[in-house]
């Protein structure tokens, strides 16, 4: 038998490993590669498969360098991972984890975690001792806290946190100074802790469908951001310390409550792409007109990239300003966006409307439109005024066409002849016996 302890993989996503634990060892036996394991001919479900003699499997791979366990309908890890002290690539996306061990913070080699797609409301403090981790995915889990232990991350670079229940990032974040991709769309955030402006590696950062009402100061301090999203929030005003992003290129609020752009903004020389499209913006600063712009969204009808602009003056502050055929903006109707990604438009828009609403409209419903079946029925509903009719043939259209420029033709033939009155009433009398 192949010695184990070189195996360095071990993938089983997208596998059927339901099959009696002598295969499951059979096939180990016959193992002739050393440095890569892999078993893949079906879907997956670890729930029909005898765990215990798994675990005990993998728990004796003291070489293991990456485990990919995904899609598998996983309800719990066992301490025995941390058994795996070599581990670096650990991924149980798409499971159902509704906890994380406290012995995860074990696994002090590990560079790449993947946990999206579980039942997660929290992660242990413990994972504070990942030091060097470089990537960590929890997205489309129920978090509704981070740990303040985060801050000990020292080398992470990717942290994805979309689809949670978050309220709040801990102050914690600003310790991750090699952060370069923070994505935390789709969550509950009310604001941004200033300590994000300390994440100075930071080169993309989205917030978009948050309940954000403005961005935080210190984010003038990202002189690396060159991607920030933040549409479909509350904001209603913008920090002018975001002309310190100087490495800004796109730049996207869509679908806030904006009213006004910072002069400021233009500071962020290498700035290609606004979009300010589904805001509240009376006009623009004039300082834009200094930038290179590729793309200046205004609305969603808009049909180029870039218009035409007019100067003119502001008669409240007196500065010079920018406007076009797009400006002032109308501000949209309510779309709840908080409930749109998981609920879908039409529920939202049901749920929207209080039952009382829903009672009185269906007091007061009137069908307006009827079918008649025959004449007796029509004459029992003479009150009704809206009464479907049959549509005419094509056939007959056209004939009542050619009639009707038959009979223009008469007229105009007879006018001056007073000999041909009688002709064209009589032209009249056939169209309306045709019609």
């Amino acid at each position: 038998m192949v010695s184990l302890l070189v195996v360095k993989v071990l993938k089983t996503s997208h596998s059927h490993i339901a099959s009696q634990v002598s295969h499951f060892f059979t096939f180990v036996k016959v193992l002739e590669t050393p440095d890569v394991f892999f078993w893949g001919n079906g879907k997956n479900n670890l729930r029909n498969f005898p765990y215990i003699f798994f675990l005990l499997f993998i728990s004796s791979l003291y070489n293991l360098a990456s485990l990919e366990l995904r899609e598998n309908l996983l309800t719990y890890l066992p301490d025995s991972l941390t058994q795996l002290r070599r581990l670096e690539e650990l991924d149980l996306g798409n499971n159902e984890i509704y906890n994380l061990p406290e012995s995860i913070g074990a696994l002090l080699h590990l560079k790449d975690l993947w946990l999206d797609g579980n039942q997660l409301s929290e992660l242990p403090q413990e994972i504070g001792n990942l030091k060097n981790l470089l990537c960590l995915d929890v997205s489309e889990n129920r978090l509704e806290r981070l740990p303040e232990e985060i801050s000990g991350l020292t080398s992470l670079t990717d942290l994805v946190i979309s689809q949670n229940l978050l309220e709040m990032i801990p102050d914690g974040i600003g310790k991750l100074k090699k952060l370069s991709i923070l994505k935390v769309d789709q969550n509950r955030l009310t604001q941004l802790p200033e300590a994000v402006g300390d994440c100075e590696s930071l080169t993309e950062l989205v917030l978009t469908e948050n309940r954000l009402l403005t961005l935080p100061k210190s984010i003038g301090k990202l002189k690396k951001l060159n991607n920030l999203n933040a549409d479909r929030n509350k904001l209603v005003s913008l920090p002018k310390e975001i002309g310190g992003c100087c490495s800004l290129t796109v730049f996207c609020v869509r679908d806030n409550r904006l009213t006004r752009i910072p002069a400021e903004v233009s500071q962020a020389t290498e700035l290609h792409v606004l979009d300010v499209a589904g805001n509240r913006l009376l006009h623009l600063p004039l300082s834009l007109t200094a930038l290179k712009l590729k793309a200046l969204w205004l609305s969603d009808n808009q049909s180029q990239p870039l218009l035409t602009f007019q100067t003119d003056t502001d008669h409240t502050t007196g500065e010079k300003i920018l406007t076009c055929v797009l400006l002032p903006q109308l501000p949209s109707e309510p779309t709840c966006q908080e409930n749109l990604p998981r609920c879908g438009a039409l529920e939202s828009l049901v749920n929207d409307v209080p039952d009382e609403a829903w009672n009185e409209r269906a007091v007061n419903r009137v069908s307006a439109i009827r079918f008649l079946e025959d004449e007796r029925d029509e004459e029992d509903n003479e009150t009704r005024t809206l009464l479907r009719r049959a549509t005419p043939h094509p056939g007959e259209l056209k004939n009542m066409k050619k009639t009707v420029e038959n009979l223009r033709n008469d007229m105009n033939a007879a006018k001056g002849l007073d000999s041909n009155k009688n002709e064209v009433n009589h032209a009249i009398d056939r169209v309306t016996t045709s019609v």
